[in-house]
């Protein structure tokens, strides 16, 4: 990669392991210049502070979200840049999509306790931006859930295999959240002076199914113009996937520009770090530029 980037990093302010000066310090470390701290449905990484945390390492920091919304087939994740930090109708609507997370939190823990799982809803209460990874994480990680988990699974699932298995829809313990729209999504960080990208397209792919065909009508629905096309998953069984290319070739046949990200959460041996470090990936300094002015326009 000629130029690193890396537009999609989560901190432990939503369910990322590092704090975000620990997360300008790795990506410092692995040698990216420009990052985005995109916590789930909230901005509070962000002050003052960190932005000259990031300027004293010579690092280009720009303000990000990752917005969890939902179709009539399946959930959606809505990356917003370059907005006003100050707008209060979008801290304002993004503070009652987290409140909806902990709606969640409550009924999706009496589901699984009815499973026979235990889950530490008292603490996970406490985190502001709880996600479906940090109930996955209490639950795996429980001890006390060891032997229902090995009688269900045959084995200590990833937090990803858990949520495939038990938590999303269609699963035994799916609860629907109060959500909004991709397209709503879309235009709640346009209304704030930002612009919007469809998160790892790959994903909806093989996660649930979605033809390039719906996720185009998805793209023309939230009226967008870049797609999350350099993304590397990884699977319920761990495999390594890169439809990088793929991705690259369906942004240039339907005029999108491509983004980049990692989605780092922690650092461990199967997902990429951030800046990608760990994995090889072809993105250009012309690609990066490309996004990069069009998130600043």
């Amino acid at each position: 990669m000629e130029k690193i980037i890396d537009l999609h990093i989560h901190t432990n302010v939503s369910d990322g392991a590092l704090s975000p000066k620990e997360v300008i310090d790795l990506a410092e470390k692995n040698g990216a210049r420009v990052i985005a701290i995109a916590d789930h449905d909230t901005i509070d990484a962000y002050n003052d502070e960190l932005f000259d945390y990031a300027e004293s390492k010579n690092m280009i920091l720009i303000p990000a979200v990752e917005i969890s919304t939902k179709t009539n087939k399946c959930g959606i994740h809505v990356l917003g840049y370059n907005f006003d930090l100050n707008n209060q109708n979008f801290k304002d609507r993004l503070g009652k999509l987290r409140n909806a997370r902990h709606d969640y939190l409550h009924n999706v823990s009496k589901k699984l306790n009815e499973l026979g799982y235990l889950v530490n809803t008292e603490e996970l209460d406490k985190i502001e931006s709880v996600t479906k990874a940090h109930i996955s994480n209490d639950v795996i990680n429980n001890k006390n859930n060891e032997n229902i988990l090995l009688q269900n699974f045959g084995h200590i699932p990833s937090k990803g295999e858990f949520i495939e298995t038990i938590m999303n829809e269609g699963c035994p313990a799916y609860v629907k959240k109060e959500t909004i729209t991709p397209k709503e999504a879309a235009d709640l960080i346009r209304s704030a002076g930002g612009k919007a990208v469809l998160a790892h397209p790959v994903a909806y792919q093989y996660e649930d199914n979605l033809s390039e065909e719906e996720i185009l009508n998805l793209v023309k629905d939230m009226e967008i113009s870049a797609i999350e096309a350099n993304y590397l998953y990884v699977d319920r069984s761990r495999k390594r996937i890169n439809d990088c290319e793929k991705w690259h070739d369906f942004a240039k046949k339907n005029n999108l520009i491509c983004s980049i990200g990692s989605d780092f959460h922690s650092i461990d041996d199967i997902h990429p770090t951030i800046g990608f470090k760990n994995w090889d990936i072809n993105f250009t300094y012309q690609d990066a530029n490309l996004i990069l002015d069009y998130l600043s326009e």
